[in-house]
């Protein structure tokens, strides 16, 4: 049966968000984790757990990765639909409250894509104090803990936390936000989706993401970094083939 608007699948265990991204924006403003998972970071939900942790717990879970919503559909005769980050940051960016000086905390993962990012949004009308805007650590594998962050978000207390980190460690870093801060922040584990619109990252049009084609345009800017990391992505069919809408087991 196709998807009725709002409605949720669970693959591999996780409950993913099949509405719009104006939806999905809308449920967000009451706070809580957003994340939007990749294949190449999917395929690790039998081995990392604290990756597998965050998926598991986020409040709502897109469908952003164009390889699952392919294979899923043709395992079990589905039709959901895939709806990437880079639509839903720019349904977010719509929002007056996000334009609103100090209501949203950026986390960005380095000094230069901070310098791209936020030129862009100041071309774009968003006025970004500069207390609102911190620059991740390199973050443990083991353990997810920054104390200095959760202090920052704390004393500023915006309503929106847009996380604009790697796939994998966002999600954890999320989760130990959401469980860790004394109030509830929507706090929106993006990735590279504003990289995307600045240039920090190669330019996806919109076109060519409503066809599946970012992984390809990004392959092509920087193949060194991105063909291998698609391509092990591969092993997230052995897991829908296998597991299907059950949590794959945890292997050490």
């Amino acid at each position: 049966m196709p998807p009725v608007d709002g409605d949720q699948r669970t693959i591999l265990g996780v409950r993913f968000f099949l509405g719009t991204a104006t939806q999905a924006v809308e449920r967000m403003r009451a706070g809580g984790l957003l994340v939007i998972p990749a294949a190449p970071a999917l395929k690790d939900l039998g081995s990392n757990a604290q990756y597998r942790e965050a998926l598991l717990h986020a409040d709502t879970v897109i469908t952003d990765s164009a390889y699952m919503v392919m294979v899923w559909n043709w395992l079990q005769h589905d039709s959901i639909r895939r709806l990437s980050g880079l639509e839903y940051l720019c349904e977010l960016l719509r929002l007056p409250e996000v334009r609103q000086p100090g209501n949203v905390l950026w986390i960005m993962a380095s000094p230069l894509s901070a310098e791209r990012n936020l030129a862009w949004l100041a071309e774009h009308g968003f006025e970004v104090p500069a207390e609102c805007v911190y620059l991740a650590p390199m973050y443990a594998a083991e353990e997810m803990v920054d104390e200095a962050l959760l202090a920052r978000i704390e004393e500023t207390r915006p309503q929106h936390v847009i996380v604009t980190l790697g796939g994998g460690t966002q999600e954890r870093l999320g989760l130990y936000l959401k469980r860790n801060l004394s109030y509830r922040p929507a706090i929106h584990c993006v990735g590279a989706a504003i990289a995307f619109l600045s240039g920090d990252q190669v330019r996806i049009p919109m076109w060519a993401d409503r066809r599946y084609l970012g992984w390809l345009y990004r392959c092509v800017s920087e193949p060194r970094r991105y063909v291998p990391r698609y391509w092990s992505a591969r092993k997230l069919l052995y897991l829908l083939v296998r597991y299907r809408e059950r949590l794959p087991v945890l292997s050490d």
